[in-house]
C-alpha cells in the first residue's frame, strides 16, 4: 500500500483532527465559553491583518474591542484576556495530545534512525561484529533535570496522557469528557514546587515511559543482534537531577536529596512488582511457581510496608529469577522465557536506582565552604593545612589538596551552606549504601574556572572520612573562555599522582560536563557550539595521551540556543578527533514531555541517540572529519559572530530591554519551579547572575529568539562581501555539523515573529537597539535561505514547519495580549498617580501567558 509523504500524514493525523476536535470545545457546558470561543477566532484574524498592516499590539486590542465587544470596559477587556488565555492554553493542551497520539503514524518509526534501520544496514555492510562490539561499550545517558520550563501541573500532565489515548482511539465520547475535565482543572499553581515535588512529577516519566521503552529497546537488540546473548553493558542509562543539584537552589536540602532517592528505589521496586506479578500468572509450572511467589513476596513488602527497608537484595532478586530461567529452559521448554529475559534486562538497566541522582554544587560555593573547612582546620591547630595556606600558588594549593584526608563532622559548622554542601557528600554514601553505586556517584562542578575548583571537590569528598570514594568529579565547563581552556586544566589533574590514582580506580574515565546554555549567553550560538566541538577535540587529545577515556556530558536545554534541536545529528556528525562512547544529555521541562512524553516519542528519540552513535562509530567513522581548512572557516565564522554578538551584549540598552521591555522580571512569579530565577538575591540585574531558562526564555517571548541567530547572518555576510560564498556554501554541503548548526538556527528564525515588536522601532528609548536585532535577523534569514538553498524556513521538514505554524497561529492572540498587557503596564507606571491595581491585574495577564506561549512553543527555553 502507498504511504503518504509525511506532510500529507500530519494534515490528515494531526491538523484535521486538530479542527474537528477543537470545535468541541464550544459545545461544552461552560459559562461564557461559547462567547470566548466564538470571538477568539475573530481576534486571531483581527491580530493576523493588524500586524500585516504594522498596527501595534494595542492599535490591534482596540481595533477589535471597538468593532466586537460594544463599548465595554476596562474591567470587561481584562475578563476577556483572560479568558482568551485560559481557552488558548487548552487548545494548546489539545493540540500536544493530538500531536502524541499520531506520532506513529506521521514519524516512520521503522526508517531511517531506528533499530530496524541499523540492523538492516549492519546487514548489508557485514558489520554485524563491529555492531555487537559497539552495543558492549556504547551507553547513551539522558539525565532529567530540574530546570522548571514545565508549565503544566501534574492534573494537566495527566489529562494529556489519557486525552492522547482517546485521540488514538477515536473515542469521541471520552475525548469530550477529558476536554470538559480539562475546561475545569486550573492551569496554574498557587505555591512554587519544592525539589521533592518536582522529583515526583519527573519520576512519572521513569515509571510510564523510560522503563518500558528502555528495558524493549535492550531486549529487541539483545533478541535480535545479539542473538538472545544477554547485553552486559548497561546500554541506556538515566540521569536525574531533582532534590540532588543545588546550583542557585537554597531549597535542596540534604533531607529531600535522601528522600528522591528513597522514592526512586521505591518506585523501580514498584515497577519489579508489577511486573513480577503479571509473570505469577504465567509461571504457574512445577519448581518455579514457589519461587516466583517468594519474590513477589519480597517485593510487595519492601514497596508497601516498609518505612525503607527492604526485604530482598539485588543480588538475591537476579540469582533467583536466573534459577527460575535456567529450569524454565531445562523443564519447561522455554515457556514463557521472553518475558522473564525481559525483566532481567530492566534489572541490568535500572538496578535498585533506577536513575542516578546527580549532586551539583557551583564552584563559587565551593570556594567560601572550602574557605569554612580550611580556617576550622587552622583553627583548631591541625597540621592538615599549612598555616600559610592561602598565600601559596594555585600549584602548590592543589599539591597540599592532593594529600588530605579526615572526618569532618557538618554539625560542626555554623554556616548553613558549608553544612548542607559537606552533608551531600555524607547523603551521597548513605544513597550508595541503599540503592547501590550507581544511585548517586556523580559530583558535578558548575561554573569550573580551574583545576583548583576539581580538586577543592576531590579534596572536600576525601576529608569527608571516604579516602577512595566511588564518585566522579565532572567539571562543568561553561563560558568560552572556559571552553578554550578546558584541555590544560584536565591535564593539570591528569598528572596529579592522588588524582590519577583516583581515575585509575574509577577505570581510567573520565566524565567532562559542557554547557551550552551559559555558553550561548556568554558568546553567542555560532562561538559556543563551535567552542564545545573544540573543545571536545582538544580534551580528547590530552585524554587520550594520558590513557583516559573522555566521557562528555552535554548540558543541553530545549532550543537550539540551549543546544537543542535534532541533538541526534550533531552526535552523528562528530568524527574520530572526538571521543563519542557515551552520549550524555540533559533533558529539562516542556523538552521532556515533547521528546520523551510517550512510549512512541520516547522510543523514537532514544533510538535516535544510540544509531547517531552507530552512525558515527561503526558506519562512518572517516566521513566526518573537518579538513583544515574548514575548520578555518568554521573558526573564522564563530569569531565573526562572536564579535557581533559581543558588540550587542555590550550595548547600554541591553540590559534595561530585558529589563523593561522583556517578560524576564515575571519568570520568578511563575511558580512553575522551586529554583529562584537568578542565582543572586540583589535587586539590580547583574548579566552574570541570569539563569539561562529565563534569558532564552524571555527572547522566545517576545518572539524574536536572538540567542539562536544573531551573529550567524553577520559572519555569512562577510563570506559573502568577501568573495568565499563558495566556501561556506560548500561547508554546509559537507558538514554534517555544519549543515546541522545552521538548520537548528532556521529553527529559531522559524519561531520568531518580529511583527510583533515592530513598534518598538519607534520607541524613543529602545528603538535603535531593535532596530539592531530586525537588521540582524533579515540577514541570517537572508542568508540561511541562500546557503540552503530554499524558498522559506525549514521547507526540507515540512511537518516540523507546519507544526510550528498552527503552533504560532494558536498563540498569535496570547502574545499578543501580551504585549498589550506590557504596553498598559508601561502606561499606567508613567501616569501621575499609578493605578496600582490595575498594573498588578496587567502583571498577572503577562505573568500567565507565559505558560501557553512555552507550551505551545516545547522547546522555547
Amino acid at each position: 500500500m502507498y504511504t503518504l509523504p509525511k506532510i500529507e500524514r500530519f494534515n490528515q493525523d494531526v491538523l484535521s483532527k486538530y479542527h474537528i476536535y477543537n470545535s468541541v470545545f464550544i459545545t461544552l457546558p461552560f459559562d461564557s465559553i461559547d462567547n470566548t470561543g466564538v470571538l477568539l477566532p475573530l481576534f486571531t484574524e483581527t491580530c493576523e491583518t493588524g500586524f500585516k498592516k504594522q498596527e501595534t499590539p494595542k492599535e490591534i486590542f482596540d481595533f477589535f474591542s471597538n468593532k466586537f465587544l460594544n463599548n465595554a470596559s476596562e474591567t470587561e477587556k481584562v475578563d476577556l484576556m483572560f479568558r482568551f488565555i485560559q481557552y488558548i492554553e487548552r487548545q494548546i493542551v489539545l493540540f500536544d495530545a493530538i500531536e502524541d497520539a499520531a506520532f506513529p503514524e506521521v514519524n516512520n518509526m521503522e526508517g531511517r534512525g531506528s533499530l530496524r534501520d541499523i540492523k538492516e544496514k549492519s546487514d548489508a555492510k557485514e558489520k554485524d561484529d563491529e555492531l555487537v562490539e559497539f552495543l558492549e561499550n556504547f551507553n547513551v545517558r539522558t539525565v532529567l533535570t530540574a530546570h522548571p520550563t514545565q508549565f503544566y501541573p501534574g492534573p494537566v500532565l495527566g489529562i494529556i496522557n489519557d486525552l492522547t489515548e482517546a485521540i488514538r482511539q477515536n473515542d469521541l465520547l471520552q475525548i469530550k469528557q477529558l476536554l470538559a475535565q480539562l475546561g475545569k482543572t486550573p492551569f496554574i499553581q498557587h505555591e512554587k514546587p519544592n525539589p521533592y515535588d518536582e522529583a515526583v512529577s519527573l519520576i512519572w516519566y521513569l515509571e510510564n515511559v523510560f522503563y518500558a521503552t528502555a528495558g524493549e529497546i535492550v531486549h529487541y537488540l539483545q533478541k535480535n543482534i545479539k542473538e538472545g546473548t544477554p547485553i552486559e553493558n548497561q546500554l541506556i542509562k538515566l540521569g536525574f537531577w531533582p532534590g540532588g543539584d543545588r546550583d542557585g537552589n537554597p531549597f535542596v536540602t540534604t533531607e529531600i536529596t535522601l528522600k528522591v532517592a528513597d522514592r526512586l528505589r521505591t518506585s523501580i521496586l514498584k515497577c519489579y512488582y508489577v511486573e513480577m506479578r503479571n509473570l505469577k500468572r504465567k509461571l504457574t509450572f512445577s519448581g518455579v511457581d514457589n519461587l516466583v511467589a517468594d519474590l513477589e513476596h519480597k517485593l510487595y513488602r519492601s514497596v508497601f510496608y516498609s518505612k525503607g527497608d527492604i526485604f530482598i537484595t539485588l543480588e538475591e532478586l537476579l540469582t533467583q529469577l536466573n534459577t527460575i530461567r535456567a529450569i524454565i529452559i531445562e523443564k519447561h521448554q522455554s515457556l514463557y522465557l521472553d518475558e522473564l529475559e525481559a525483566l532481567l534486562v530492566k534489572i541490568n538497566l535500572f538496578g535498585f536506582h533506577f536513575a542516578t541522582l546527580d549532586i551539583r554544587q557551583n564552584s563559587k560555593i565551593h570556594n567560601k565552604v572550602f574557605k569554612d573547612v580550611v580556617d576550622y582546620y587552622l583553627n583548631s591547630g591541625s597540621t592538615i593545612f599549612p598555616t600559610n595556606y592561602y598565600e601559596l600558588t594555585e600549584d602548590q594549593k592543589i599539591d597540599v589538596l592532593s594529600k588530605v584526608k579526615g572526618d569532618l563532622n557538618p554539625a560542626d559548622f555554623e554556616d548553613e551552606i558549608t553544612r548542607s554542601t559537606l552533608e551531600s557528600v555524607q547523603a551521597i554514601k548513605t544513597i550508595q549504601k541503599n540503592n547501590g553505586e550507581e544511585g548517586a556517584n556523580r559530583y558535578i562542578i558548575s561554573n569550573n574556572e580551574s583545576a583548583l575548583n576539581v580538586m577543592e571537590t576531590f579534596a572536600m569528598i576525601r576529608l569527608n572520612n571516604w579516602e577512595n570514594p566511588s564518585v566522579d568529579v565532572i567539571p562543568l565547563f561553561e563560558s568560552v573562555d572556559d571552553l578554550q581552556n578546558a584541555h590544560s586544566i584536565m591535564e593539570q589533574l591528569y598528572t596529579n599522582l592522588e588524582y590519577a590514582k583516583h581515575l585509575k580506580s574509577r577505570g581510567n574515565e573520565q566524565t567532562i560536563m559542557l554547557g551550552f546554555s551559559d555558553g550561548t549567553k556568554d558568546g553567542g550560538y555560532l562561538m559556543a557550539n563551535w567552542s564545545i566541538y573544540q573543545a571536545k577535540i582538544s580534551l580528547t587529545e590530552i585524554s587520550r595521551k594520558y590513557g583516559i577515556k573522555a566521557i562528555f556530558f552535554d548540558g543541553r536545554g530545549g532550543p537550539p540556543a540551549r543546544g537543542g534541536g535534532k541533538t541526534h545529528k550533531f552526535y552523528a556528525s562528530l568524527g574520530p578527533k572526538i571521543e563519542n562512547k557515551e552520549i550524555q544529555i540533559t533533558v529539562q521541562g516542556q523538552t521532556i514531555s515533547s521528546n520523551f512524553g510517550t512510549l512512541d516519542s520516547c522510543r523514537y528519540n532514544i533510538e535516535n541517540l544510540l544509531t547517531a552513535g552507530v552512525t558515527n562509530q561503526v558506519f562512518g567513522k572517516e566521513k566526518n572529519e573537518l579538513t583544515a581548512d574548514e575548520t578555518q572557516i568554521l573558526t573564522d565564522l564563530a569569531n565573526l559572530g562572536y564579535e557581533k554578538y559581543l558588540s550587542f551584549k555590550n550595548h547600554p540598552k541591553f540590559i534595561p530591554y530585558l529589563e523593561k521591555m522583556s517578560t524576564l522580571k515575571y519568570y520568578s512569579k511563575t511558580n512553575i519551579g522551586s529554583r529562584p530565577s537568578k542565582r543572586s538575591k540583589s535587586e539590580s540585574l547583574d548579566f552574570a547572575d541570569l539563569r539561562a531558562i529565563p534569558f532564552v526564555g524571555s527572547w522566545s517571548q517576545l518572539k524574536q529568539n536572538v540567542p539562536g541567530f544573531f551573529g550567524v547572518g553577520s559572519a555569512l555576510k562577510h563570506f559573502e562581501e568577501s568573495g568565499q560564498w563558495d566556501k561556506v556554501s560548500d561547508l554546509y554541503h559537507n558538514s554534517l555539523f555544519f549543515k546541522t548548526l545552521l538548520e537548528n538556527s532556521m529553527m529559531s528564525l522559524a519561531k520568531s515573529f518580529l511583527p510583533l515588536t515592530a513598534y518598538m522601532s519607534k520607541d524613543p528609548e529602545f528603538g535603535e537597539f531593535w532596530n539592531i536585532i530586525h537588521t540582524e535577523f533579515l540577514e541570517t534569514k537572508r542568508l540561511l535561505l541562500k546557503i540552503a538553498g530554499h524558498k522559506t524556513l525549514m521547507e526540507n521538514y515540512p511537518d516540523g514547519i507546519a507544526s510550528i505554524q498552527i503552533r504560532e497561529r494558536i498563540v498569535l492572540p496570547l502574545l499578543t495580549i501580551q504585549q498589550y498587557a506590557l504596553l498598559r503596564i508601561n502606561e499606567l507606571n508613567k501616569a501621575e498617580t499609578p493605578n496600582e491595581d490595575l498594573i498588578k491585574v496587567y502583571e498577572k495577564i503577562v505573568t500567565r501567558s507565559l505558560f501557553g506561549n512555552t507550551n505551545a512553543s516545547r522547546n522555547s527555553a
